[in-house]
């Protein structure tokens, strides 16, 4: 059987060991590549050196060299990288997983342009317990659809760069969309000071950050005398990772097209309940 050859952006970061882990143990995927930024203290060390487990593969800065021996490169970097190895993936035609959020929308343009040339995933979250979370809250958003306030809380580590994290967002336009609402038009990012009452079509975003916490979502239906929250906690990076190893699989024999986890689940277009 020949394996899938992956490459993975940013190998010493935190995801990155993660998903390196996870290669290792996988039987059908080889880790082709391990990339990080010109400067980097990991640079020519082996990539597997961060996980107790020597596997061969230096750590390199030319991308575009190391993608050359790659299939799929899995990125979760930041926006302005990932669209700089998009670029190079199009050229290449190595297939992309993208698990970076923050993107302008000019960011998601360039990525929906290039999945016309080369397979890409792309999705808020890879976790598979995330997206059966973003089913869901269609289900619960089509049935509490009256006298319930909607609020989204999440909670990421002190490094986190954006917010609301792109998992929360995708979880209110999921609600947004169930309701037949624009997300645009009736989202509120933190509150403070004299605010008024609540509008009935308002939906609500929290953000904490601190410490070491992998992520953790909460969706609050807040009705007259009942609350229903649905959540999701991560302990750690591993289900991600698991999740973009299953979009690296799911890609692999095709040509191009834009996708997300909800594809790769085979959810798309299912109905629950």
């Amino acid at each position: 059987m020949n394996k899938i050859r992956i490459a993975i952006a940013g190998a010493s970061g935190r995801m990155g060991r993660t998903l390196i882990e996870a290669i290792l143990q996988a039987d059908d995927l080889t880790l082709a590549a391990a990339l990080e930024q010109p400067g980097s203290a990991w640079l020519g060390r082996d990539a597997g050196e961060a996980v107790g487990a020597s596997c061969g593969v230096t750590i390199r800065a030319d991308v575009e060299a190391a993608l050359q021996q790659a299939d799929c490169l899995i990125d979760f970097t930041r926006p302005e990288g990932s669209l700089r190895h998009l670029d190079i993936c199009r050229r290449l035609g190595v297939h992309m997983v993208i698990g970076t959020t923050g993107f302008s929308a000019e960011g998601k343009q360039a990525i929906e342009a290039a999945a016309r040339e080369i397979p890409v995933v792309f999705s808020p979250n890879m976790a598979v317990g995330v997206n059966a979370v973003f089913r869901l809250l269609d289900v619960a958003a089509r049935i509490l659809d009256e006298g319930y306030d909607i609020e989204v809380i999440e909670a990421h580590h002190r490094h986190k760069v954006d917010a609301p994290s792109g998992t929360a967002l995708r979880m209110g336009e999921v609600v947004a969309a169930a309701l037949g609402r624009d997300l645009a038009e009736c989202a509120v990012y933190g509150r403070e000071g004299h605010t008024g009452e609540r509008p009935a079509t308002q939906i609500g975003f929290a953000t904490v950050r601190g410490g070491d916490i992998v992520g953790d979502h909460t969706v609050l239906f807040a009705g007259t005398g009942e609350r229903i929250e649905i959540t999701h906690k991560s302990a750690s990076r591993m289900p991600y990772a698991a999740g973009s190893l299953r979009a690296a699989r799911f890609m692999h024999g095709k040509s191009a097209g834009l996708f997300d986890m909800q594809d790769v689940l085979g959810l798309r277009g299912k109905t629950v309940g």
